[in-house]
């Protein structure tokens, strides 16, 4: 039997369809499961609240639970490293942040590649850190701090949350910038370095604001700045440290990445969801409360973003010649 033209090409073109049609509908189904989402950080963190904060508003969206594994350890690497292995079908994504670009870097020896095994899927939000002092300090702003370090070569001390932490690139940028000598003192988390803050054996820190403000709001701790390009609406009096040190910025940022290979279709859904999520005044105040900015991109864009990030943190950790502990 012959079939007519018209309908031969109808039949041809369904049959070349066929082999990406188990790829379709499995996209089209995503998700049919729970998600997991693995945060490299212990519960209570910035990145845990940030995770369960989308993770809430995705699931309610994507119409299935997500699912917050917390997986701490080698600053994050155990987390991504479990994540690079996972099968690349949406169900496991991973909680990124500046610490990732970081760890590019600073670890020589991965059992990975970041920017080469993480497929950026999209950025949630930008928390500057605070240049903050003990009040001991008499330095009320960043020129007086650094003509202040200069005239006390060596015997300014700041803390961090450990070697390696943003916060502690952070101060090591900052010594680059204004040509000053001042001495990294890392603690095991961001409480102890706070306490000894607080009591002034160091003088000065590069901490995120969410963790600050309350003290500096009582007084107990003096702002000098904030480390973001731009003014924060939390501390809008706040000047930025860029304002004396052109160029200079130093925030926190969280971002969602998955398992290389995920599909586009996968990849595509989970971003139009998390920026829409952040689009919505409600998650704005609630991520305003924790000191930061939605950072809505697209995973291309966000992809650009994050070996820009790495390509930054790369001449800090090779300058300043920082080890992990």
């Amino acid at each position: 039997m012959k079939l007519p033209r018209r309908a031969f090409l109808h039949l041809a073109a369904g049959a070349a369809a066929l082999p990406f049609a188990p790829h379709v509908a499995r996209a089209q189904a995503y998700p049919s499961r729970p998600v997991r989402m693995v945060v490299g950080f212990a519960p209570g963190g910035g990145a845990d609240i940030v995770a369960r904060l989308i993770g809430q508003w995705l699931s309610e969206r994507l119409g299935q639970s997500v699912v917050i594994e917390n997986r701490p350890g080698a600053a994050t690497n155990i987390a991504i490293e479990g994540v690079v292995r996972a099968p690349p079908d949406g169900y496991t994504i991973a909680m990124i942040t500046s610490t990732n670009a970081i760890n590019t870097t600073l670890y020589e020896k991965l059992n990975f590649n970041f920017i080469r095994d993480i497929a950026p899927v999209g950025s949630i939000s930008r928390v500057p850190n605070v240049m903050a002092v003990n009040p001991s300090v008499p330095a009320k702003t960043v020129r007086e701090f650094i003509a202040y370090a200069k005239a006390n070569p060596g015997k300014v001390n700041y803390g961090s949350a450990g070697t390696g932490a943003p916060s502690h690139l952070a101060g090591e940028l900052f010594g680059m910038m204004a040509d000053i000598n001042i001495q990294h003192v890392p603690y095991r988390g961001s409480a102890p370095a706070l306490t000894d803050l607080l009591g002034g054996q160091v003088q000065v820190a590069f901490s995120p604001m969410a963790a600050l403000i309350e003290y500096i709001r009582a007084g107990t701790l003096r702002a000098l700045a904030v480390t973001s390009a731009t003014r924060s609406e939390l501390l809008p009096d706040l000047p930025t440290v860029a304002d004396v040190l052109p160029g200079y910025e130093a925030s926190t940022w969280y971002g969602i990445g998955a398992p290389r290979n995920t599909p586009a279709a996968i990849v595509a859904r989970l971003n139009e969801e998390i920026n829409a999520i952040l689009a919505d005044a409600k998650l704005k105040e609630r991520l305003a409360d924790l000191g930061g900015d939605p950072l809505p991109m697209t995973p291309a864009d966000f992809g650009t973003f994050i070996v820009e990030e790495v390509e930054k943190w790369a001449k800090v950790v090779r300058i300043s010649g920082a080890k992990p502990d």
